[in-house]
């Protein structure tokens, strides 16, 4: 048996186990594929392809923004500490993927179904761009393979970077061969054209943002290309922003259904107990021994009043009781997390935030479903990795980042987000005439005539994708490494005594110093200061007392370094800046 023979076989096994269906496993035996009888059924192309999926994420999709703090917990990441060392291997410097998408992609042409042919030539496509724009947001330029490469091969295999420019292009073309070439059926859980125009989106706007804000020549070009893919999505495509016409529980409602709502979700990862395919958010979100997850509270700020009128307007916003400061807020607000009225799914009592489970007292709700899968690894919403929403998000972006927006643009894209919630639209004019001082504060690289609406479109950005591990990628792609500097700070508590968290007129938490209080009634959080919560100057919760000053290396902190054994076996690699 040849050493492709061995390929093949690995490969179908890892499908099989990564999950399909029961009419690929009616096929004739493994013993019997050859490199001559595979690649020449329809059957074939899935089954191999089937384990390009594995490339794709699973709980990062929730827990991911706590690489830049948007998500805060009992340990701080890596980037929030500057504590990234350079490995010895690993560090996602993996090419394995890349062999097999390529591997299928010189020999997947040798059956007469050409309709099969194209479709999964074209999910092979995908994933090859997927793969690359994963390394290029961790690596910046990386070596560009369309083909496998043989073991004796030293040219391949010590070849250098290639240029930024170069392999987002190379990206582009192979996705614009993927929208060619796939299906257009509405599916959840399988690439279809539709997601190759999703992802065409997302690297179109983070590239061309990437390069903007490093003055670098040429980037129209990419935000142009997110404009037209996102375009094709809004005008030819079967999603819409889902809406029952419900603002107080549509946003939330989204995020934890059992199954991907397919209205506006274009591609997810399945998750399904019938499989034993399962996560942790309930865990992750509801336990106080595992992470205690929470919102920042300057995240909390930049939600508007209901009214459209900015919270951070008010002198004493950073000194409102949790109950008054969280009223009358966008709705997505009360759909993220806790807050007075709150129920967990198919139950009816209402439950205050449990400060024992999030070290902000900011109580994540987002994908959390009914008690009953609080267990570790049970949890089996479907996580999305494509959404109308963020697609619509790209668009405005993109266009004002042009400075071709128009009102018709706004209202095609943020102000149906914002109509899901019942909340006053953006207008141009008022955005610009007016920049809200708190997100100056927060992105102070925004500048010129659509300054405002920049600042706008960030503020909806980070509110509607909260949670979705887009933030890292956003603060990258702006040059906004600072903002990861940030003190870090959650709720305000006044000081010493009794609080009612969810405004029934009961005692919810008790914050003590010193001796705990005698004769402790069951129901009620007891906490002491400058143990259980540590406070700041100004009596915000401090998560993180320990790591008030951090710091960013604008030279160095935005790639992920080369591992060493790397660059030892090709002379030709050059380290990222910074981590020589």
């Amino acid at each position: 048996m040849t050493m492709k023979n061995i390929k093949i076989i690995f490969i179908l096994l890892l499908a099989v186990l990564t999950g399909c269906s029961d009419d690929l496993l009616n096929k004739e035996p493994l013993s019997d594929v050859t490199e001559d009888n595979f690649f020449t059924k329809a059957s074939d192309l899935q089954l191999y392809t089937n384990g390009f999926y594995r490339l794709l994420p699973s709980t990062s999709i929730y827990n991911g923004d706590t690489r830049a703090g948007n998500i805060l917990e009992t340990t701080l990441s890596e980037e929030m500490r500057s504590a990234r060392t350079i490995p010895t291997t690993g560090g996602g410097w993996d090419w394995g993927y890349l062999r097999d998408i390529n591997y299928f992609l010189e020999n997947y042409q040798r059956g007469d179904n050409a309709s099969a042919i194209a479709h999964y030539g074209g999910v092979a496509r995908f994933f090859r761009a997927y793969f690359y724009f994963d390394k290029l947001k961790r690596f910046g330029e990386v070596p560009y393979y369309d083909y496998t490469i043989d073991p004796d091969d030293e040219e391949s295999l010590q070849k250098p970077r290639d240029s930024r420019q170069f392999i987002v292009e190379k990206i582009l073309e192979d996705l614009d061969v993927a929208i060619e070439n796939l299906n257009q059926d509405q599916q959840l859980y399988t690439v279809t054209k539709y997601t190759a125009l999703a992802l065409k989106s997302r690297v179109g706007l983070y590239e061309g943002t990437y390069e903007k804000y490093r003055n670098i020549s040429g980037y129209e070009t990419y935000l142009e290309a997110s404009i037209e893919a996102s375009e094709e999505l809004m005008n030819n495509s079967p999603y819409k922003v889902f809406s029952s016409g419900n603002p107080s529980s549509d946003y939330l409602n989204l995020f934890n259904s059992h199954d991907a709502v397919g209205t506006e979700v274009i591609f997810a990862r399945e998750f399904n107990t019938a499989l034993d395919v399962d996560h942790n958010v309930n865990y992750y979100t509801t336990t106080s021994s595992y992470g205690r997850p929470g919102m920042p509270k300057d995240l909390v700020n930049t939600y508007l009043n209901a009214d459209g009128s900015r919270f951070t307007d008010r002198p004493d916003y950073n000194q409102v009781f949790f109950t008054e400061e969280v009223a009358n807020r966008d709705p997505r607000l009360s759909q993220t997390i806790r807050t007075p009225g709150y129920t967990r799914k198919g139950q009816t009592q209402e439950l205050p935030p449990n400060l024992g489970a999030t070290v902000t007292g900011y109580q994540i709700i987002k994908y959390v479903t009914e008690p009953q899968y609080d267990t570790n690894d049970q949890s089996i919403t479907d996580l999305p990795i494509f959404r109308f929403g963020e697609i619509i998000l790209n668009f405005a972006e993109a266009k004002a980042e042009l400075g071709t927006v128009s009102q018709t643009d706004i209202d095609n894209s943020i102000n149906v987000l914002r109509n899901r919630v019942a909340m006053p639209h953006i207008t141009i004019n008022a955005a610009n005439n007016d920049p809200d001082p708190y997100m100056q504060n927060q992105y102070p690289q925004v500048k010129g005539n659509n300054a405002g609406l920049l600042l706008e479109i960030r503020r909806e950005r980070r509110i509607e994708l909260y949670m979705e591990n887009f933030f890292w990628d956003d603060m990258v792609r702006w040059k906004a490494g600072q903002f990861i500097t940030r003190p870090l700070r959650g709720l305000y508590v006044p000081g010493p005594g009794e609080y009612d968290f969810d405004g029934d007129g009961d005692t919810d938490v008790v914050f003590y110093k010193d001796d705990a209080p005698g004769n402790q009634i069951e129901g009620i959080q007891y906490l002491k200061l400058d143990s259980d919560v540590f406070l700041s100057e100004n009596n915000l919760i401090d998560p993180q007392p320990n790591f008030n000053n951090r710091s960013f290396n604008e030279n160095k902190d935005y790639l992920y370094p080369i591992p060493r054994i790397e660059l030892q076996l090709n002379p030709n690699l050059e380290q990222n800046p910074g981590w020589e």
